[in-house]
């Protein structure tokens, strides 16, 4: 990669117009409705051609308390397709996998019938990510664990967070199916991959309650496990789920305030992650490795205090 030139607009909305669509299943003009729900977010009012992120969600989250951060990463030239994976689900995360998988496929088949008719999607530069459990099932997928075959494949991964189980008792529990295998870069992926961290996920914010992101189960192993390329940027002081909305509605909304360790607002830890997946994708995508090299020669350029480690 070339020499870094400081620079910082990865963290201010991009020069896009954006727009959020959302697609039910049983959307009647559709010939081919999605297998999910979906809240795409899109640049809008341009005749280009723009890669496809496909974003999962946490634990129990909904697909519009990420808006934000699609509306950011879109806003930078980029479609963000976001499936609603479940309304409820228990420990076992085999079956948003195999959704997740179905919603890929799906995209060559139906995307174009839900952007406007100037965007174009190019699926050749297909990008997949998620967040904390989402972030499990993103690795999961990309490894191929899901049992429904996959059509496209995945150019780029993006953990946000990733986390493979959660912390009962005295010990750590891996979910099914299991991802991580505590075997030093083990992950056969073939594919750039960026692992994002929350300084505060191992921490309690009750007693009463686990960590949300805890250690063992989180995103210093899935670090440790990737083979190179590998990016690992963690937000000291910020907690798991300070890249959401500022505003995040209902009980499962209030839940994301309650249940884990928080950083002071949601608003720069949120412009830090948009930023840097953008830094990393147009260094991976677009040739343009300027902003992912100045995040790590001059990493206090970033909206919050970050650590950087780097396996090139």
């Amino acid at each position: 990669m070339a020499a870094s030139t400081t620079t910082t607009d990865v963290f201010q909305s991009g020069k896009y117009k954006t727009m959020l669509i959302t697609v039910d299943t049983s959307s009647s003009n559709l010939k081919n409705p999605p297998p999910k729900p979906l809240l795409i977010g899109t640049p809008a009012e341009v005749a280009e051609e723009f890669p496809v992120m496909v974003l999962l969600h946490g634990y129990m989250m909904d697909t519009s308390f990420y808006s934000q951060l699609i509306q950011h990463v879109s806003s930078h030239g980029y479609i963000m397709v976001a499936p609603q994976l479940y309304v409820a689900s228990g420990n076992d995360s085999a079956e948003e996998i195999n959704t997740a998988a179905a919603i890929t496929n799906w995209l060559s088949q139906g995307l174009a019938a839900v952007l406007q008719s100037q965007v174009s999607a190019n699926l050749a530069k297909l990008i997949l990510a998620g967040h904390s459990r989402g972030g499990k099932g993103a690795f999961a997928l990309a490894l191929g664990k899901s049992s429904t075959p996959l059509t496209l494949s995945f150019s780029a991964l993006l953990g946000i967070d990733p986390v493979d189980g959660m912390a009962a008792c005295c010990r750590n529990m891996q979910t099914n199916p299991p991802v991580l295998t505590y075997v030093p870069q083990s992950f056969d992926l073939n594919m750039p991959v960026m692992v994002i961290g929350s300084g505060l996920g191992e921490d309690r914010k009750y007693k009463i309650f686990p960590a949300c992101a805890p250690k063992g189960l989180n995103h210093a192993e899935f670090f440790e496990e990737c083979r190179s390329p590998a990016w690992h940027l963690v937000a000291k002081d910020y907690g798991h789920m300070d890249m959401l909305d500022d505003e995040t509605k209902g009980m499962k909304g209030a839940a994301t305030y309650c249940m884990c360790k928080n950083g002071s607002s949601r608003e720069p830890m949120r412009r830090f992650v948009g930023g840097a997946a953008v830094a990393f994708l147009r260094a991976y995508f677009g040739g343009d490795d300027r902003d992912l090299m100045a995040l790590k020669d001059t990493p206090d350029i970033a909206p919050v205090q970050i650590t950087v480690e780097v396996r090139l």
